[in-house]
């Protein structure tokens, strides 16, 4: 058995506590183990955070398109958590309709250190400075799953995804057999 849910959300601060208590209620229900669920939903409410605050522009006016016609504009106000549990692990992936992430965060060309120090395990990358005013919650996402992707998805906004391996209470309903 396997759960999957989508979620689309209005790009407000109160969205976040709505998906992160979706995500844990979710995951009780199923007989996940507590500290694995703590995690991806500490994960998911930096994702949302994130996209609640940098998905895009709260209003916009029509824009006029080349042919003459009006365009809805861009920016919708709202993005969406789609969650997918199965036996072994749950996906979340976070997208909105923002810009996206900057090209340099995710094209930047690093001299060779640096590449060497990206593609070292997260426990060995350079800790970001903790007086920094944001980019933690990026680096906390990665932090706490197993697996972690950013990107933009061309003129339609960020996207960000994460998995982790899921453990199981005894008993619980989803466990592996």
């Amino acid at each position: 058995m396997s759960i999957w849910w989508s979620l689309h959300l209005r790009r407000e601060a109160a969205s976040v506590p709505l998906a992160r208590r979706f995500l844990l209620g979710t995951m009780e229900t199923a007989g996940v183990d507590p500290d694995v669920s703590f995690d991806l939903s500490v994960a998911l409410s930096e994702a949302c955070a994130n996209a609640v605050e940098h998905g895009g522009e709260r209003t916009g006016l029509a824009e006029q398109g080349g042919s003459g016609c009006e365009k809805p504009p861009a920016d919708s106000g709202q993005y969406r958590v789609t969650a997918y549990l199965d036996g072994e692990k749950c996906r979340i992936e976070v997208a909105d309709s923002g810009p996206g992430f900057p090209a340099r965060r995710v094209l930047r060309s690093a001299a060779p250190s640096e590449r060497r120090a990206r593609s070292a395990s997260p426990a060995q990358q350079p800790a970001l400075s903790c007086t920094a005013e944001s980019g933690r919650g990026l680096d906390l996402i990665a932090q706490l799953s197993d697996h972690v992707q950013f990107g933009n998805r061309p003129g339609r906004g960020a996207v960000v995804s994460f998995d982790k391996v899921l453990k199981w209470r005894e008993g619980a309903l989803l466990m592996v057999s």
